[in-house]
């Protein structure tokens, strides 16, 4: 070695190749980002704490995404689930909507006028959980019930809201604005979400139906001829509430014995006024869209314009109808009979009338009865004239049944072979 080998400084600046040799386990070690350690001469990968956090943060964001993942489409299926059991549709969701808000803000316009607002927990409350159940229809079912300070109610909850809910609406409407011993009045209401009920005093005799189309003649005779007499002026002076005696005209469209409601003292009461219609007192001629009624009472008009304008008018044609068959003691047309040999009433009583015979129907005891009988079919038979003009206003119908018999006169008899034939479960109809 020389002097400037020997020196330190060059010893130090002189470059010479180093060989580092490392095991293979501890090249994956390092590779996979670990550290190689020797334990008493045993190898150990030895992992940083920066690779445990990034791996714990990976596995976090994993869970995270998966479970968020898992919420949403246990959401849609319940969504999907609640659409499909409305209607099927998305547009059923925003038909229904559209109605809730066309129901709120009506509710909203009547303020204090409207009737009182009960939640769908109160209406369970006060039915006892829809214990007991008085009957059912296409609108859904009626049940007892009794508010809180023990008065007894009739509950209708209403299982469907059609169009923009018009029906609930006019129910509302039209009874929140009467007042008459002859119109059931209307406790309060229920509308919240898909839940909607209406509230009425309850009406012990339930409806006229019941009295005169189910066939057993001891439940007919027991109201006797005095009784369905008063009944018949009853219905008449509250549909000439209706016409005359409120600040708008109401036009009901559906008078028909289950619509007549009968208290402890077989007082009567017209009830649904679902399809009824509101107008100007001065107004008589209305516009609808539409059939409106049930087959068998509704007027000629009302189904075809060739027959003349609908008016009041046509209330009347059905409140005579639904007279006739208390006359008879049973629908004008029996379903149950063959077309060909089936009897309609008006025409058979009308004979009797022309012959001036014996009225041949059941009950007729004494003079009185008589009497009372012959002017219900007299005005009966002038009621269902097809021309509305020749029809009387209800008003001179309450008049022409208070009167004598003897003022009264046959009306021509009408060219209709016979009414709408009914169906056995005939029930409200709309044609649009």
């Amino acid at each position: 070695m020389n002097a400037t080998a020997s020196h330190p400084f060059n010893l130090l600046a002189t470059t010479f190749p180093l060989e580092l040799r490392v095991s293979e386990e501890c090249q994956k070690c390092y590779e996979g980002g670990g550290q190689c350690q020797t334990d008493n001469q045993k190898f150990r990968c030895a992992t940083t704490n920066k690779v445990v956090s990034k791996g714990r943060k990976l596995i976090l964001i994993l869970g995270i995404a998966v479970v968020g993942i898992g919420i949403i489409v246990i959401l849609l299926f319940f969504i999907i689930r609640k659409l499909a059991h409305n209607d099927q549709s998305i547009f059923f969701w925003k038909n229904q909507t559209e109605s809730f808000q066309n129901v709120e803000a009506f509710l909203k316009n009547c303020g204090h006028l409207a009737p009182k607002r009960y939640t769908y927990s109160h209406i369970k409350k006060m039915t006892n959980s829809f214990r007991v159940k008085l009957g059912q229809g296409g609108y859904g079912c009626v049940f007892k019930g009794k508010l809180d300070n023990e008065c007894l109610v009739v509950v209708k909850v209403l299982k469907g809201l059609k169009g923009s809910g018009e029906q609930f609406i006019n129910e509302v409407a039209t009874i929140s604005r009467t007042s008459h011993v002859n119109i059931v009045t209307l406790m309060g209401f229920c509308f919240e979400g898909r839940n909607r009920a209406l509230i009425y005093e309850f009406m012990p005799n339930g409806s006229l139906e019941k009295f005169i189309h189910d066939g057993n003649s001891l439940t007919y005779h027991q109201l006797g001829w005095e009784a369905l007499y008063q009944i018949a002026v009853g219905i008449a002076r509250g549909l000439e509430y209706l016409h005359r005696g409120c600040n708008m005209r109401i036009l009901h469209f559906d008078i028909k014995p289950h619509n007549i409601l009968l208290d402890e003292d077989f007082c009567p009461k017209i009830s649904d006024f679902g399809l009824a219609k509101l107008c100007p007192r001065k107004e008589s001629i209305v516009s609808i869209l539409g059939a409106k009624g049930t087959a068998g009472y509704i007027a000629p008009e009302v189904v075809c314009r060739n027959f003349g304008e609908v008016s009041h008018k046509s209330d009347v044609y059905s409140y005579r109808m639904m007279v006739l068959e208390m006359v008879g003691g049973r629908k004008n047309i029996d379903v149950e009979v063959d077309r060909t040999s089936e009897i309609y009433f008006p025409h058979w009583i009308y004979k009797r009338l022309e012959l001036n015979e014996e009225l041949g129907v059941h009950g007729i005891m004494n003079d009185e009865a008589n009497e009372s009988a012959r002017k219900m079919i007299i005005v009966g038979l002038w009621c269902i004239q097809t021309d509305p003009l020749h029809r009387p206003s209800i008003s001179k119908v309450v008049e022409m049944l208070e009167g004598s018999v003897e003022s009264l006169e046959v009306p021509p008899k009408s060219y209709l072979s016979s009414p709408l034939r009914s169906t056995p479960d005939s029930s409200t109809i709309f044609v649009p």
